[in-house]
């Protein structure tokens, strides 16, 4: 026997139910109901037809992907429910006539006059904007770029943006949602592609921890090597060697207070130099970010520990 003939198969029209209305309003007969109309059994009148659909477009086999649509998005001031109207073409990819095109042209003005409905929306369009933009030159995920829009979304919320810089706290929000998935991003990484000095989105990501209680946790050292080695293209040996001096600096107190990239730059540093290849600290210390001088002072640590 087929695997086809064990189950019954028909179309959704043919799936019939008793209808709340038990009897017919013309020969008190029985209504059935299926997915198109209401029928009377007994004397074939069509009681309802062409119901309304009112449920989701989509088939759904739990109640979180139960929707219709496109998701629902924290990335954007109006959680990506806006209007697009478009430009040139129509639907078909038709072109359009001078006066169509104008038209288009006056209803896309109005659109962009009215899409904000007070000055708090549009800077939180504009920090939003910010946003995405920073977490984008810095290739995040998906993931961390939603947190970091909804991290702004809190502290503009909590009255946070007063008398500070929105482009600070956007740049402050993605550092917080990387210092919170533990992503191996310094300060200076985040400041890079941002139009605020670092020490204005210091202070801001100081008011965001102190005031929202960010679960940041402290980057360790080795969070910071695979990213080094691989800039530095160095083999595997000396990324997993690197790895266990810094790890094993870990477990002794030895990085407590120390700027984890420049720590990990010295082990990679200690790590090569074992392996026959020599780095130069002035290289090694371009790539991490830091001075030469803290390099060779992390070296010297490490020669103490004799990890």
């Amino acid at each position: 026997m087929a695997t086809r003939d064990i189950y019954e198969s028909g179309f959704d029209e043919d799936v019939r139910t008793e209808s709340s209305a038990n009897q017919c309003p013309e020969c008190d007969g029985r209504v059935t109901t299926n997915a198109v109309e209401t029928v009377c059994e007994d004397c074939g009148l069509v009681i309802d037809e062409q119901r309304i659909d009112h449920g989701p477009e989509w088939r759904a086999y739990d109640d979180e992907r139960e929707r219709t649509g496109a998701p629902l998005t924290a990335a954007r001031h109006d959680r990506g429910l806006s209007t697009e109207i478009g430009r040139g073409t129509d639907a078909n990819g038709n072109e359009l006539s001078g006066q169509k095109r104008r038209r288009l042209t006056r209803m896309r003005r109005e659109q962009t006059r009215g899409r904000f409905q007070s000055k708090a929306e549009r800077n939180l369009a504009h920090g939003l904007s910010e946003t995405r933009r920073i977490s984008s030159a810095l290739e995040l995920s998906e993931t961390t770029r939603d947190q970091a829009c909804q991290l702004f979304r809190s502290a503009q919320n909590e009255d946070l943006l007063q008398g500070r810089s929105i482009e600070a706290m956007a740049t402050a929000s993605v550092y917080g949602a990387c210092r919170c998935d533990g992503l191996s991003r310094t300060l200076e990484d985040v400041t890079d592609p941002a139009r605020v000095e670092q020490s204005r989105v210091t202070n801001a990501y100081k008011t965001l921890n102190t005031e929202l209680g960010l679960p940041a946790q402290p980057v360790t050292p080795s969070a910071f090597v695979p990213r080094l080695a691989s800039e530095l293209d160095v083999s595997d040996q000396i990324r997993q060697r690197a790895r266990q001096l810094a790890e094993a600096s870990e477990s002794t107190g030895a990085t407590t207070g120390v700027q984890p990239s420049g720590f990990a730059a010295a082990c990679l540093y200690k790590a090569g130099r074992e392996d026959g290849r020599w780095l130069t600290q002035s290289d090694i210390a371009e790539v991490a970010n830091v001075s030469v001088v803290t390099v060779r002072t992390h070296r010297d640590t490490l020669d103490e520990l004799a990890v």
